[in-house]
């Protein structure tokens, strides 16, 4: 749950960036084939990278047991740890309305889909000049896939054979596809306004590449008139281009813009460095901090903590067989919750009265052994803070509760593990 709010975030952040690096650098080309290439590939790293984490050697050693989650001790953390199973935190609740927010939008794209599948069923098909035309009086002039949407179509009417030509420009170069991508991506990122700003921006660049198609056969002047025509402001389908619908003014604008130099290609290079970027922020992640550690690990570390041994050998269990680091299957506390073993370390671990009349706080560290049956031995303390907390953290794993082995190879084996817990006391 956690790592996917964390990617929803770091995605977030992408596509930010990416929108103002493509508006700052290439909005205003007329490069229109390079511009689509260039926000479909800007669009796809955004998604993409944060989802994959290349680990970076650390420079510290790394202890390989397996690590359980930190417990607290002390003061009304003892309660917390208790309470906390049966409260939703703010991850939780955040996960919660997102995937709210998920099932409407997909509804709402489900049944956007839906419905145009049934307006193109219920219009009329003919073929003209190898082009598709699905004729319905409700339509407006649009294309989906290979397929253009018109109300009506006379081939001797030139207003109709202009439509024709830029439809089919979206047509061959296969829209919808773009725009099946961008509505797929805006039911996971339905919250970020920035998707919605992208979307805008394929589908200028689509009409774009079309417009530029036609007036390279007819006037500007005469397919401006078209467009200022049929301009509307009613909503077409999601997944349609509709002819006289989007940004009249800035296409108009575009047709009689000087074609940019070809030099000004070089700008796409630009992007290079943005994606370096983005691998070097959101992908590498050094293995001492990668997901999934507790959120104590560099507060385990910290100085003040006195180790009590150097290294920790355990080679062969009880049974005398090996001991593992890491099994395929961990093993599990008794009932196979972890809510289970956090409430019986908090009915269990007392703060030691030499520890609070001393003023000591810390995290002590203990590693033990979950053997093939279950029961735990070759409890040490690997870390320790002193004043009773070391001994009293060894007694309760001593006197703990059978576990469920781990297992490798299908197998009961033996396991370490590595158990913080953090003595705290309370604010006066």
């Amino acid at each position: 749950m956690n790592d996917v709010l964390i990617y929803l975030g770091e995605g977030s952040i992408c596509l930010a960036l990416t929108v103002g690096f493509y508006k700052a650098f290439f909005e205003k080309l007329t490069f229109f084939e390079w511009n689509r290439s260039m926000l479909l590939i800007l669009l796809a790293a955004s998604v993409l990278i944060p989802l994959f984490t290349v680990n970076v050697a650390p420079t510290a050693a790394v202890l390989p047991e397996v690590l359980l989650p930190v417990f607290w001790v002390g003061g009304q953390i003892e309660q917390e740890s208790i309470v906390s199973s049966r409260n939703f935190s703010w991850q939780e609740i955040l996960f919660f309305a997102y995937l709210i927010g998920v099932i409407i939008a997909s509804s709402k794209f489900v049944w956007g889909t839906l419905k145009l599948w049934i307006q193109l069923k219920s219009a009329t098909l003919q073929v003209y000049n190898g082009n598709k035309l699905v004729v319905h009086p409700r339509f407006e002039p649009a294309s989906f896939f290979g397929y253009i949407m018109l109300p009506s179509f006379d081939p001797t009417d030139a207003d109709h054979q202009l439509i024709l030509k830029h439809e089919s420009v979206h047509c061959t170069q296969r829209h919808t596809l773009d725009l099946i991508l961008i509505q797929l991506l805006k039911v996971f990122f339905w919250f970020n306004p920035f998707i919605f700003m992208y979307e805008r921006l394929i589908r200028e660049v689509h009409e774009f590449q079309a417009d530029h198609f036609v007036t390279r056969f007819h006037s500007e002047i005469a397919y401006s008139k078209l467009l200022l025509r049929l301009a509307t402001k009613s909503n077409s389908n999601h997944l349609v281009h509709s002819f006289n619908q989007f940004q009249t003014k800035k296409r108009i604008m575009m047709m009689t813009q000087t074609n940019t130099k070809p030099v000004q290609k070089a700008r796409f290079i630009l992007a290079l460095p943005l994606l370096a970027l983005f691998i070097a922020v959101f992908s590498f992640e050094s293995s001492a901090n990668s997901k999934g550690e507790f959120p104590e690990s560099a507060d385990i570390l910290n100085t003040n903590l006195q180790p009590a041994t150097d290294t920790v050998s355990v080679i062969l269990g009880k049974d005398g067989n090996q001991v593992f680091d890491v099994v395929e299957i961990q093993p599990n506390p008794a009932g196979g919750k972890m809510e289970g073993w956090m409430k019986y370390l908090a009915e269990s671990i007392k703060y030691p009265e030499e520890a609070k009349k001393q003023g000591i706080e810390g995290t002590v560290i203990i590693v033990f052994v979950i053997n093939s049956d279950g029961t735990i031995s070759d409890v040490e303390t690997l870390r320790g803070i002193g004043g009773g907390c070391d001994e009293e953290a060894m007694r309760v794993i001593q006197n703990a509760p059978k576990w469920t082995p781990g297992l490798q190879g299908g197998k009961p084996v033996n396991c370490r593990m590595r158990l913080p817990i953090r003595f705290k006391l309370p604010e006066s």
